[in-house]
């Protein structure tokens, strides 16, 4: 395998094309706008520098990482002559079948289909397609290269040829694949984090204390910089949302229905980072302040 496609440029998608990069694919990285590009371009740029900084790679090898990562708007020209095409688009499961549809004609029959999804089951989108053999879920955390690890999931009729040319290819870019040996709604990492994140929501949200306070004890307890709440700032309130609503969707029950104070904030155009403002201001969120985690 040599050639990588990723469909969609966001945060997730361009750290995986990066690190592919890095590791001597040919990365065709696509979006439906071309001012995606532009973002996706500059954070490349930070993740050479992070690199560089840890002399993970030498000043030599920049411009041949960039050199290997085109972008374009045009699917069929994104897709032509890749070995394996990674979707990474929004957390909506209409969206992510439309492009699995897409990509199941553009797509020889020998091409594995992954989605980097981090919630929903590739069974709920294997009947887009007229070759399921051939897709999986292949879920990466943000900033592999720091993480080293990614989950795979068969769906119904995934192979185990297309399961092992998946974990080829997350061991030719130094990540380990984690089996998940029974499908799963979160797969491994996010059902337990899913957990951890509606808890706090619901702590905050029915006034047991203060978002801020809830951040403060786990950042003092595991010696963090970064707590739940500006955790999923950076994610982006609006995933986390969808992330929820894929649970509340499956089971329908009232525990499982996106909690009013994150609801709130989505209402308000507070998403996080990307827009400057969500639990926290940014790009100086008050947590990134030592005398903070003091109440200071």
């Amino acid at each position: 395998m040599t050639k990588l496609c990723i469909v969609g440029s966001g945060f997730l998608g361009t750290q995986i094309g990066a690190l592919s990069a890095r590791n001597g694919y040919t990365v065709s990285m696509h979006d439906v706008s071309e001012k995606a590009f532009d973002v996706s371009k500059s954070s490349v740029e930070e993740y050479i520098q992070e690199w560089i900084s840890k002399e993970e790679i030498n000043q030599d090898q920049i411009d041949e990482i960039k050199k290997r990562i085109s972008y374009t708007t045009s699917l069929p020209e994104a897709v032509k002559d890749a070995d394996i095409v990674i979707e990474a688009v929004v957390e909506q499961l209409d969206i992510k079948r439309e492009v699995f549809r897409e990509l199941d004609k553009l797509c020889k029959p020998d091409v594995i289909i992954c989605s980097n999804s981090s919630s929903i089951k590739i069974s709920h989108i294997e009947d887009a397609t007229k070759h399921p053999e051939r897709v999986l879920n292949m879920h990466f955390y943000g900033y592999p290269w720091r993480r080293s690890v990614l989950e795979l999931m068969k769906g119904s009729y995934t192979t185990d040829e297309a399961i092992e040319k998946a974990r080829a290819y997350s061991h030719s870019i130094d990540v380990y694949p984690l089996m998940v040996l029974k499908e799963s709604t979160g797969f491994i990492f996010n059902r337990v984090w899913r957990a951890i994140k509606k808890e706090c929501l619901t702590v905050a949200d029915t006034g047991v204390a203060d978002f801020m306070d809830v951040d403060r004890a786990w950042m003092s307890l595991y010696k963090t910089d970064i707590g739940p709440f500006g955790m999923m700032d950076r994610v982006g309130l609006d995933v986390v949302r969808d992330i929820e609503m894929v649970y509340y969707r499956e089971s329908g029950e009232k525990r499982d229905k996106p909690p009013k104070i994150l609801l709130d904030k989505i209402k308000q155009g507070d998403l996080g980072v990307k827009t400057g403002k969500g639990f926290y201001k940014y790009p100086d969120p008050e947590y990134s302040k030592p005398e903070w985690l003091h109440g200071k």
